[in-house]
């Protein structure tokens, strides 16, 4: 309950680290809830947000913030100079900004490392009660964070809420599977993620705390890991891998390898097993998403580095240290990495 008993009757302050689709999607709604946000991005997105604002569309509706309305900035070492100047000026606003309740982490998996190590260089950043919110995907997240801030300061975003960005400025929410779902991997208490959930839901994107993020994790590890790494590799989109019986029996078996390992390494989800989450899968979660193209495949074409680590590879890892042989995986993530080696990087954050 400490953040919420800090929170009181002010605004809550966020920064959201990393403006692509993600970061600037929820965004969006903490600043429709009236919430004090700052954003920090690559310096592209931060011109075009400081000229022309933050605008959504989509499936909840559309909406337009000035850039009076939030701040953006290319780094933290921007942000905090822009502090000192305004206390040197003496208009620095002591209640204002800068000791954030919530820092969420909305860069790729393969920054996490990079993230990490430039928030905690910078710990006044966050408020004595503040927390860290990763949404990210992939697994291995938060043991990286892990080896900078405490346990308790860190939680996660199961996030299948679809978003993509028109022009630098502009997110379009293009489909919504669940409610975001906000836990700890590390049991700590939930109360402090409860002021934040209503906050993004208030903002149109609804938002739960749950007491098993992990569970929800997994379950998103199995959908990205069984299409990601094929959609890629075929080039095609994910109603195309299941029309095909060669295809469908990959997925299958990267499904059924992956619980395998989850099993060797303690983990679990919603699915008892294999089986029973292939049915939902094919059923429930293949049907709407069939034209959709994975983020591994546009990261290919788009010359960035992809995800492929935190995914594939986050489960040959696990495999490795649980002595489980990954096979099916292990082949994929080789495939992928050998793609992403051929076409040059242009990118390693996610804003």
């Amino acid at each position: 309950m400490e953040l919420e008993g800090a929170l009181g009757e002010r605004r809550m302050r966020a920064l959201i680290y990393g403006g692509g689709a993600v970061g600037l999607g929820i965004a969006s709604c903490l600043i429709s809830s009236g919430e004090e946000v700052d954003i920090i991005a690559r310096e592209g997105t931060v011109s075009a947000l400081r000229r022309e604002g933050l605008v959504r569309t989509g499936i909840f509706g559309s909406f337009e913030f000035g850039p009076e309305e939030f701040g953006a900035y290319a780094s933290l070492d921007e942000l905090l100079g822009e502090e000192r100047l305004l206390r040197q000026n003496g208009s620095f606003d002591l209640d204002r900004r800068y000791n954030y309740d919530y820092v969420l982490v909305a860069t790729k998996s393969h920054g996490s490392e990079g993230a990490a190590a430039d928030l905690s260089r910078r710990p006044e950043i966050l408020a004595p009660a503040g927390k860290v919110v990763l949404f990210q995907n992939g697994w291995g997240n938060a043991e990286i964070f892990n080896e900078h801030f405490q346990r308790d300061q860190i939680y996660s975003a199961r996030v299948i809420t679809g978003f993509q960005r028109k022009k630098e400025n502009v997110v379009d929410v293009t489909v919504h599977a669940d409610p975001i779902h906000l836990g700890s991997l590390f049991d700590a208490d939930l109360a402090p993620m409860v002021p934040l959930a209503e906050a993004i839901s208030r903002g149109g994107i609804p938002t739960e705390v749950v007491e098993v993020v992990g569970k929800d994790l997994w379950a998103k590890m199995l959908y990205n890991c069984a299409l990601n790494p094929l959609g890629a590799i075929f080039g095609v989109p994910y109603g195309d891998l299941a029309e095909v019986g060669a295809s469908r029996e990959l997925m299958e078996a990267v499904i059924r390898e992956i619980f395998s390992v989850m099993e060797a390494a303690g983990y679990e989800t919603h699915w008892s097993t294999p089986e029973e989450y292939i049915v939902f899968f094919h059923e429930r979660l293949l049907p709407p998403t069939a034209s959709h193209e994975s983020s591994t495949l546009q990261d290919i074409r788009a010359g960035k580095p992809t995800e492929i680590d935190a995914l594939s590879g986050a489960v040959v890892r696990l495999g490795e240290e649980a002595g489980f042989p990954t096979p099916v995986n292990w082949t994929l993530y080789k495939m992928v990495k050998f793609m992403e080696a051929k076409s040059p990087s242009k990118a390693r954050d996610g804003g």
